[in-house]
């Protein structure tokens, strides 16, 4: 039996998957393979079959944050969204929930619950684990805030770790030096509240997005962290970069942190953009601007 046969045991397999349907970019090359495992044990078994054969992969969430190369890639993508998504409210506010939960779907199941805490995530368009990978955050609050364990797969065994022990600060976490460790599910502190004050916050604040955020185009959100004081989008206008364009990928008119794909963009435009924004502003105000957006490492 070949390896897509053996894999198609523990999952759903497409091969030569095009990453571009699986990214808010809409932007990337294609995957070798591109798997939904169906269980735990599917996990650990594929990741075991793609080792031996020493063939790299990564684990994708909703691709929300992520620019994917151009060209073809010789890995496989594994993704936990359609299986890994269950969650669980208990009465003291204890969330747990896996990591292909959608953080959209997390905050109103919360507000339905009248559980406060995951206001902030309601417009994050990306997975849990993805969100814990990279501390996503937004209105001064984050998802270390209300972090108390993380489940993941590590040296092949499934183990509790402690939000202490992760290294949590502004959009960081110890996942991302050690891409090795695969985020399963966590646990959070969530607290009782009006129900309809959260559904009213979060609306109002959903409308705020759509006044300021070029929802209307791909994108993969917030370009660049803050550097300090001044926030990355005063940079780039102040740098006179609103509305430059090359290619097909264009910093937003209407929101100048963001990078969207004005139609066929390819990786090779955006991160054209984003050198650019980051020689000027070196150059222009001595600062660093270190992209938010995620770049896998894979080469064609």
């Amino acid at each position: 039996m070949n390896l897509t046969d053996l894999l198609k045991l523990y999952g759903d397999v497409q091969e030569h998957e095009p990453m571009s349907a699986h990214t808010t970019y809409k932007i990337g090359g294609t995957a070798r393979w591109f798997i939904q495992p169906r269980s735990v044990t599917a996990l650990m078994r594929i990741m075991q079959l793609l080792d031996a054969e020493n063939i790299p992969w990564i684990v994708l969430g909703r691709g929300s944050n992520l620019l994917v190369p151009d060209g073809a890639w010789p890995g496989a993508v594994i993704n936990l969204d359609y299986t890994f998504n269950d969650c669980y409210f208990e009465p003291d506010g204890i969330l747990y929930a896996q990591a292909g939960c959608a953080l959209p779907v997390l905050a109103v199941e919360a507000m339905k619950h009248s559980m406060s805490g995951l206001e902030f995530a309601s417009g994050i368009p990306g997975s849990l684990g993805g969100g814990l990978y990279m501390n996503a955050g937004a209105y001064r609050s984050d998802l270390s805030s209300i972090l108390l364990e993380v489940l993941i797969l590590r040296d092949r065994k499934v183990e509790w770790v402690s939000r202490e022990d992760l290294d949590y600060s502004y959009r960081h976490s110890a996942f991302q030096e050690h891409r090795d460790w695969t985020i399963l599910a966590a646990k959070f502190q969530l607290e009782k509240s009006d129900q309809n004050r959260i559904r009213q916050l979060m609306a109002s604040r959903q409308q705020r997005r759509m006044d300021t955020q070029p929802l209307d185009k791909p994108c993969a959100g917030s370009t660049f962290r803050n550097p300090g004081d001044m926030p990355a989008w005063e940079i780039i206008d102040r740098l006179g970069l609103r509305g430059r364009q090359i290619g097909g990928a264009r910093i937003s008119d209407k929101h100048s942190n963001f990078i969207v794909n004005a139609g066929g963009a390819t990786c090779r435009d955006v991160m054209a953009l984003i050198d650019l924004v980051k020689t000027e502003a070196r150059r222009v105000f001595d600062v660093d601007m270190i992209p938010e957006v995620e770049i896998p490492e894979w080469t064609a």
